[in-house]
């Protein structure tokens, strides 16, 4: 398990304010972007609509200017045709007409084919070449009265003239005409001006001169693409395309009026700046706003994403204390949103995970108890066997001797046979021979009971070993158990990380704090899960140690039951033997008493110790097999021992991994 501390090097709420923040920052000077532009737009379509209004205003004002002095020329006009007055009449009328009309102070004029021209006798109208005259020109072109092209008179000033054909019925072509001064067109050019800073000007689109301006130098002039002033030069441009839409030129937003039946054109302006002065005003107020609503915002989003973080980073705390193994921590449920159901989850497994460590933590110990005793019956059962083996290599040992004595008193029984003479002498040595033989076999008979004893002890000691090993069987069953249910719930917090992090995904960017705390719930029940393998591992070897050692005792309880078998057979055996030695030791002293019936006692002796010596065989092979079945027994004894003892090492191990829990 790590034991080190988990540290995120940020934490969600930095996250999710370095998120947020950002976001309404932008959002709120997209707001003000978009706001300003559309109130740029308004005032900008405000301003464009009042200046159209304004110049078609001063159109209309311009258009009334001309039309009813139009009217009056044309009344004149209908006068002269149909009056058939005399000259005098006429000359009358044109009198009464000069300084009648501030319009054309001058009064009106007639002109005929032949270069002659009546005016008031107070008039100062003077033309060289009349016939050549623009006013004279144009009022031949016109049935009806008409404005012309503007132009300078004699004396410099700014005229128009308003002009067209007589017909008196005097049988002369005569021209009708009046001057009238182009002030007054420039005082409704530069004084009707509905909006403060808009200026404008108007222009004879057939030549581009000025007729109407605020400075009067430029009064007159013509204007074209080669104009010095960018902005008389823009104008000239979009005159020649006839191009009289509303457009911005130099900084100014114009706007084209033509004045209708004349060729004149009125362009009104007014600079952007004059009209954006006050948006300027508006979008520092609103800058100022928008940093204002951002630091609101800002302490606003610091104080929520306090709350919301606070139960999240405690829970985080309790995951990272549980990850290292700490269940003494306790979770506070409040609420009934998610982030309470998650902590109510939590809560609800460290308290199965207590239960389940303790009750792991009493196995354990139980186990160890069980593996020390079965230790400790191992090595009684290997030092009863080392017992065992020693003595029946010392029981192999008397067994030879008995062998060779038996030999010996074959030889002897048949050296009787053939030396009677020396029977006397042999016979001593024979008798002493054989109460050495009784003596052996009295000492074989006890060691032969001390090994059944033994042996006897060692059943009994494998008996119990068995019933401790299974009781380690049953208690690794429980630990199974245990295990299946830790792996169950190992799966279940899985599971439950695995929904978490399927709705903080849902959630979006203000779920990833969620998704942080699901991935730590993920990782414990990884740590969990693999706990589980480990432990399962150590109990399937413990199982496995189990059953190896069920299955040695129970080798070695059968090699001891069938030694115990022989060792039984082989006490028998000396008991036989020891009576038979008996037997032999009577007809010695038989044979000594009775030297005469030598011949028939020395056959029947030597046949005897035939059957001894093929007994002691039987027995020395005996004893050779158990010998190696006490060997068998010795190493099998050494097995179940060293098998004990990893049984202990292994319950040691898990008690030390539980001990690394704490609750």
């Amino acid at each position: 398990m790590n034991k080190g501390k988990l540290k995120a090097k940020f934490s969600i709420k930095a996250k999710l304010i370095g998120i947020i923040i950002p976001m309404m920052a932008i959002v709120v000077s997209l707001l003000i972007i978009i706001s300003y532009n559309k109130s740029k737009s308004i005032i900008t379509n405000s301003a464009n609509d009042l200046l159209e209004t304004s110049g078609k205003k001063q159109v209309d004002q311009i258009e009334s200017w001309f039309n009813e002095n139009l009217a009056s020329l044309q009344a004149i006009k209908t006068t002269l045709e149909n009056g058939n007055l005399s000259n005098e009449s006429v000359q009358n009328l044109l009198d009464k007409y000069y300084g009648y009309n501030n319009n054309y102070p001058e009064g009106f004029y007639i002109a005929d084919q032949s270069g002659n021209m009546l005016k008031a006798k107070e008039s100062k109208k003077s033309d060289k070449d009349i016939l050549n005259s623009i006013w004279y020109k144009e009022g031949l072109t016109r049935i009806n009265m008409g404005f012309g092209s503007p132009y300078k008179n004699e004396q410099g000033k700014n005229i128009v003239s308003a002009s067209g054909i007589i017909n008196d019925n005097s049988g002369k072509i005569k021209v009708l005409s009046a001057d009238f001064s182009l002030d007054k067109v420039t005082v409704i050019v530069n004084s009707m001006i509905e909006m403060d800073n808009a200026e404008a000007l108007l222009v004879n689109i057939k030549d581009n001169t000025i007729l109407a301006h605020r400075d009067n130098s430029l009064i007159s002039t013509k204007i074209d693409s080669n104009t010095s002033d960018k902005f008389l030069r823009d104008v000239a441009i979009r005159l020649q395309n006839r191009d009289y839409s509303s457009t911005e030129l130099d900084n100014n937003m114009v706007v084209f009026k033509e004045v209708p039946g004349t060729d004149m054109v009125l362009i009104s302006y007014i600079p952007t700046k004059s009209i954006f002065g006050e948006l300027s005003q508006l979008r520092t107020f609103m800058i100022a706003i928008a940093i204002i609503s951002i630091i609101v915002l800002i302490a606003l989003i610091e104080r929520v994403v306090q709350i919301v973080i606070k139960p999240i980073k405690k829970l985080t705390e309790t995951i990272v204390a549980m990850t290292n193994g700490d269940f003494t921590v306790d979770v506070e449920v409040k609420g009934n949103d998610e982030i309470s159901i998650m902590l109510g989850s939590v809560k609800e497994f460290i308290d199965v995970m207590r239960n389940m460590i303790n009750n792991i933590n009493i196995v354990s110990s139980k186990i160890w108890n069980q593996a020390e005793g079965s230790t400790r019956i191992s090595k009684e059962l290997y030092d009863s066997s080392k017992v065992q083996s020693e003595s029946m290599q010392n029981l192999n040992i008397t067994v030879d001797q008995l062998s060779s004595s038996v030999n010996e008193i074959a030889e002897s029984t048949t050296t009787l046979a053939n030396v009677v003479s020396n029977t006397r002498e042999d016979s001593i040595n024979v008798d002493k021979k054989m109460r050495e033989t009784i003596d052996i076999s009295e000492k074989g008979r006890e060691d032969m009971e001390k090994v059944n004893a033994a042996m006897e002890n060692i059943r009994k000691s494998i008996t119990s070993l068995q019933e401790a090993i299974n009781n380690v069987g049953n208690s690794s069953i429980e630990i199974i158990n245990i295990i299946s249910v830790i792996g169950s719930i190992a799966e279940q917090t899985n599971l439950l990380s695995l929904n978490a992090s399927i709705e903080a995904a849902r959630a979006g960017e203000a779920g990833k704090g969620f998704a942080v705390v699901a991935s730590e719930i993920g990782k414990l029940a990884q740590t969990s899960s693999e706990s589980v393998k480990s432990i399962s591992a150590h109990v399937s070897a413990i199982n496995k140690l189990v059953s190896n050692t069920v299955k040695q005792s129970e080798e070695s309880a059968g090699y001891i039951n069938e030694s115990s078998y022989l060792i039984s057979g082989t006490v028998d055996t000396f008991d036989s033997i020891f009576d038979r030695i008996n037997d032999t030791n009577n007809l010695i002293q038989n044979m000594i008493e009775k030297v005469g019936h030598l011949d028939d006692v020395a056959t029947t002796v030597a046949a005897i110790s035939e059957e001894q010596a093929a007994s002691s065989e039987e027995i020395l092979a005996t004893s050779q097999v158990m010998v190696e079945q006490s060997n068998n027994i010795t190493q099998n004894s050494e097995l179940v021992a060293n098998d004990a003892e990893e049984l202990s090492n292994t319950s040691d191990e898990l008690s030390k991994q539980i001990q690394m829990f704490k609750i």
